[in-house]
């Protein structure tokens, strides 16, 4: 399909965010399972809760539209959820692997920003309010995560710190 107008151009960026979503979906757990922090493995389960949520708007504004939310791959968040993945192996179980993984999240976080944010001006402009407002909903949320990630990465990220020291002493 070419994409030759905003109508195609938001169909298209909505079903690489529903592709995104479902990768993260898949993904979470095994975050949630590597993180020793008993408050990033919460937050990692927390945001696989609101990410069905958000898989769930998406199919609505899909149903709105008449149209199938399937048809495509979101190539940039499998880019971000593999070196994410590259994380697990490259770090030992710790606080370094923590803040490691808030990193990776934040990543994706951030991605997942700029696509709701640019969808939702899409649907603004298109006349779709009830759309715009189930995105902006979606982008509130991932805005709600990053910043949550930021807390915890400031406690996290000093734990690490701590723990390398202790090695080099040890």
């Amino acid at each position: 399909m070419s994409v030759d107008t905003m109508e195609k151009l938001y169909v298209s960026e909505l079903k690489d965010l529903y592709s995104a979503e479902n990768q993260i979906i898949k993904t979470l757990p095994k975050l949630a399972k590597a993180a020793v922090s008993p408050e990033l493995k919460a937050a990692f389960e927390n945001h696989l809760v609101e990410t069905r949520g958000q898989v769930e708007r998406l199919e609505k504004i899909f149903q709105m539209m008449g149209g199938s939310p399937k048809g495509k791959s979101c190539a940039g968040m499998k880019g971000v959820l593999e070196e994410g993945a590259e994380i697990l192996q490259e770090t030992e179980q710790g606080d370094v692997r923590d803040a490691a993984l808030i990193s990776a999240a934040q990543r994706v976080e951030h991605y997942e920003m700029a696509g709701y944010g640019s969808v939702r001006s899409y649907a603004q402009l298109l006349g779709q309010p009830e759309a715009a407002r189930l995105l902006q909903e979606t982008l509130e949320e991932e805005e709600a995560a990053d910043k949550k990630l930021t807390e915890l990465s400031k406690k996290l990220n000093a734990n690490a710190r701590a723990q390398q020291k202790q090695h080099a002493t040890a």
